[in-house]
């Protein structure tokens, strides 16, 4: 038989349960999604800390921690699509949105991972039509940059010696 409850105290108690439920997942998992984010950046920085990461660790640690467990650890980390598409979406998402900053370190794991330059000039190509010329023409002189920098000193590889 059903007890009947006012809906203050429905309420009440489903958000002590929803609460309960993810308090508890959020401390068990926190350091386990950090640890997934920070695997993601070794993997797609050939092996090494991301530089801008460690540097905002500095003065805005809960910025940098909260970065590798959400954005890296949760989303980067879901199943679905390949580093490679997740890289070139995110290339052409920075460029678009103005962001060549941001879109320069994805534009580097890209590279990491396989991406030609000639796919990365596609990506500069196309985001002409939604976000016009002027962002693509940023983002073109910002990817000139990488490759200038990966020409003069390309990243070494693992096993190889520097």
């Amino acid at each position: 038989m059903l007890i009947p409850t006012t809906a203050p105290v429905r309420a009440a108690a489903a958000a002590a349960l929803l609460l309960a439920g993810v308090s508890s997942a959020v401390a068990e998992s926190t350091e386990a999604r950090r640890e997934r984010g920070a695997a993601v950046i070794m993997k797609l920085n050939d092996g090494v800390p991301q530089q801008n990461l460690e540097q905002m660790r500095q003065e805005f640690p809960f910025l940098a921690d909260a970065t590798e467990a959400y954005a890296l650890g949760d989303v980067w980390s879901r199943p679905g699509l390949d580093d490679r598409t997740r890289q070139l979406a995110a290339v052409a998402a920075f460029a678009a949105t103005g962001q060549t900053a941001i879109m320069q370190v994805h534009a580097g794991y890209a590279l990491n991972i396989g991406v030609s330059e000639e796919e990365l000039k596609e990506i500069i190509y196309l985001i002409t039509v939604p976000a016009g010329f002027s962002r693509a023409i940023a983002a073109s002189q910002s990817l000139s940059e990488v490759l200038a920098e990966r020409r003069s000193n390309p990243p070494a590889r693992e096993g190889t010696t520097p």
